[in-house]
C-alpha cells in the first residue's frame, strides 16, 4: 500500500484547484479520479452528440424516493463538472455569507465571513483567468484586485440588450467569464469564441476548467501523481476511529488501497456524501463524520429555469454568455424578498430542441425549430433554494443512491420569470413569448440536473448541526477534509464554481500549515 502526504479524491473545481495550490510544496500528492481524460474529438462541439445523445453524461443510475430510476446529468472526467460548465465565475455576494430572509425561510450564515474568503476569490480569479469588470453590478462585493482580463465584449444584439436594459433603468453588467480569450490578439488566443462553449467540452482547451488550469499545472511537479479510472469505494479508519487510515479504490477493475496523512474529498455533493455514508464503521455507525446525522442532508442545486425569448430581429450572436443582471438578487425593486440572478446562457441551436413539439405551442405553424433558434435570446434564471434536512442523499446497503428533493422558493422563482416576461417589450423582443427551454435538463425529473449541486456536508461551528468545521475538516476525524460544494451552508443565487475554487485555496493554505516544513503532519487545532 503506497503512502502519500495528501490524497485528493476528485479533480473538479475543488480538487483540481487544491492540487495546483499544494503542488509547489514538494509534498507527495495523489489525485484519484474516477473518470478518464475527456477525449478531444469532433463530438466535443456537436450539439446533437452533447445535448441529445448525452455523449459525455455518466451512465450512473440514481433513484427518487419512490424508487424510480433516473440518469443524473453528471460528468466524470479529469476536471470534473468544469469540463462542460458554462464558466460563469461569480463571487457570492457579501450578504450571502450571513443570514438572509427569503420567501420560504432563512438562508443560514456561513461560519466564515466574506472578508475571510475575499483574498482567495481574487486568487481564484487569477488562476482561472477570469474576464470581467468591477463597478457595474450594484450587488457585487468589494474586490481587493481587479479582474486579470478585461470583460468579454458583447456582440451587437447583446450590446443592444444591455443598452435597452440601461434605458429601462436596470443595471446590466459584463458577466465574469472563465474563457481563455484574447480579443486583442486572436491569433494567439486559446479560445476561438465559438458557439459551442456553455454545456460543451472545449476541444481547444479554451475554457478555464479545472483540468487545464488545475490538474495539468499540478502534474508539472514530479511530486504529484494522478490515477484515472480510480473510483474510491470506501474510507477505512484507524482502530479508534479518529482518522482515515486508507482509501479503498477500484482502478480498472482491480481493488487497490492507498494511505494518506491527509485525505481530502472533492467528489461532488452527492458522491462525497455517498462515500462517507458507505464507509460506516462501529465507531461511526451512521457513516464517517456523521455523528450529527447531517451527512447527505441539506442538498441544494438552485431553483433554476432556462428560458428563451424571441428577438424581433434575428440574433446572430455566437458567444452569448456575456451579460448578467442582479437588480432582483435581493429584496427591493418592488419585491419583498430576493428573487435571484438573470444571466445569459449559450446560444440556442436547432439540434438542442430535438424532441420538443413546437406544433403544440403558440408558435405553430409559423415558427420552425430553425427559426426559433435564429431569433432566440437565451436566459438562465437562478433563484436560491434553501437547505432542508429532508432534501437529502441517502444510500442503501447495496450502495444505491437515492436523492430526495422538494423545491423551495418556487414563488420567487415564478416572480423572477414574470419580471423578465414583463420587460420583453422594452427589449426589442416579441411581447408575451418567453418559453421554457430544456436543453440543459433533458430528463423529465428535475433533480437530474445536478450541475449546481451543493450542501450535504456543510461546514459550521456547531458539531451537532454540521459535518465540518470552518477549516472544512470533519469534526470527528483529524485528517479528513472536504473541498467541493458539499461544504456550502447555503448556495446563494449565482453559479457556485468560483466559490468552490476560492474555498479550496483557503483550505489549501490551512493544509500547507499542517504539513509544515518538517515533513510531519501536525495535529489539527
Amino acid at each position: 500500500m503506497e503512502s502519500y502526504d495528501v490524497i485528493i479524491v476528485g479533480t473538479g473545481a475543488g480538487g483540481g484547484t487544491l492540487a495546483r495550490h499544494l503542488a509547489p510544496s514538494g509534498k507527495r500528492i495523489l489525485l484519484l479520479e474516477r473518470g478518464d481524460w475527456l477525449p478531444r474529438e469532433p463530438s466535443n462541439w456537436l450539439a446533437q452528440d452533447v445535448f441529445v445523445d448525452n455523449r459525455y453524461v455518466s451512465d450512473d443510475t440514481w433513484y427518487d424516493p419512490k424508487g424510480n430510476p433516473f440518469q443524473p446529468q453528471i460528468h466524470y472526467f479529469v476536471g470534473g463538472a468544469t469540463k462542460l460548465y458554462g464558466a460563469a465565475l461569480y463571487r457570492l455576494r457579501e450578504e450571502d455569507f450571513g443570514e438572509l430572509n427569503h420567501h420560504d425561510g432563512v438562508s443560514p450564515a456561513w461560519p466564515i465571513s466574506y472578508e475571510e474568503i475575499e483574498p482567495y476569490y481574487s486568487k481564484a480569479e487569477q488562476l482561472y483567468e477570469v474576464h470581467g469588470e468591477h463597478g457595474h453590478d450594484p450587488t457585487e462585493p468589494y474586490a481587493s484586485a481587479p479582474y486579470p482580463f478585461p470583460p468579454v465584449s458583447h456582440e451587437p444584439r447583446i450590446q443592444q440588450l444591455a443598452d435597452d436594459l440601461e434605458a429601462a433603468g436596470y443595471h446590466p453588467f459584463h458577466a465574469p467569464c472563465g474563457i481563455r480569450l484574447n480579443e486583442q490578439n486572436m491569433p494567439y488566443s486559446a479560445c476561438v469564441r465559438c458557439q459551442n462553449c456553455d454545456g460543451f467540452p472545449c476541444a481547444v482547451h479554451g475554457k478555464s476548467d479545472a483540468d487545464v488550469l488545475g490538474v495539468r499545472p499540478a502534474l508539472e511537479h514530479p511530486n504529484v501523481t494522478l490515477l484515472t479510472n480510480a473510483r474510491a469505494m470506501k474510507l477505512e479508519t484507524n482502530d479508534t476511529g479518529t482518522a482515515v487510515s486508507k482509501i479503498v479504490a477500484e482502478r480498472n477493475g482491480v481493488v487497490e488501497e492507498f494511505a494518506g496523512d491527509l485525505v481530502v474529498l472533492a467528489c461532488g455533493a452527492a458522491n462525497t456524501a455517498k462515500l462517507l455514508l458507505v464507509s460506516a464503521t462501529d465507531e461511526h455507525p451512521k457513516g464517517l463524520a456523521n455523528g450529527s446525522d447531517q451527512v447527505g442532508r441539506n442538498y441544494m442545486f438552485h431553483n433554476s429555469a432556462a428560458v428563451l425569448a424571441l428577438s424581433k430581429d434575428e440574433n446572430p450572436t455566437i458567444f452569448q454568455k456575456t451579460l448578467g443582471l442582479n437588480d432582483f438578487y435581493f429584496a427591493g425593486n418592488g419585491h419583498e424578498y430576493p428573487l435571484g440572478n438573470i444571466q445569459m446562457v449559450g446560444k440556442s441551436q436547432a439540434p438542442m430542441f430535438h424532441g420538443e413539439k413546437p406544433g403544440e405551442t403558440k408558435l405553430a405553424p409559423h415558427w420552425s425549430l430553425e427559426r426559433i433558434a435564429k431569433h432566440a435570446i437565451d436566459f438562465w434564471l437562478s433563484t436560491e433554494d434553501l437547505p432542508r434536512p429532508e432534501n437529502r442523499v441517502s444510500v442503501d446497503r447495496d450502495g444505491k443512491l437515492t436523492l430526495a428533493y422538494t423545491a423551495t422558493n418556487d414563488t420567487p422563482k415564478q416572480e423572477l420569470y414574470k419580471q423578465l416576461h414583463s420587460m420583453l417589450a422594452k427589449l426589442h423582443m416579441e411581447p408575451g413569448h418567453l418559453f421554457h427551454r430544456f436543453a440543459y435538463m433533458k430528463n423529465e425529473i428535475p433533480v437530474a440536473g445536478v450541475a449546481h449541486q451543493a450542501g450535504t456536508c456543510r461546514m459550521g461551528a456547531d458539531s451537532g448541526t454540521s459535518v465540518l468545521n470552518a477549516d472544512c475538516r470533519a469534526h470527528e476525524l483529524d485528517n479528513l477534509y472536504v473541498v467541493d460544494t458539499s461544504v456550502f451552508p447555503s448556495i446563494g443565487a449565482v453559479n457556485p464554481a468560483l466559490t468552490a475554487m476560492a474555498n479550496s485555496l483557503r483550505v489549501g493554505d490551512h493544509l500547507l500549515e499542517r504539513l509544515g516544513a518538517s515533513g510531519h503532519v501536525t495535529a489539527a487545532a
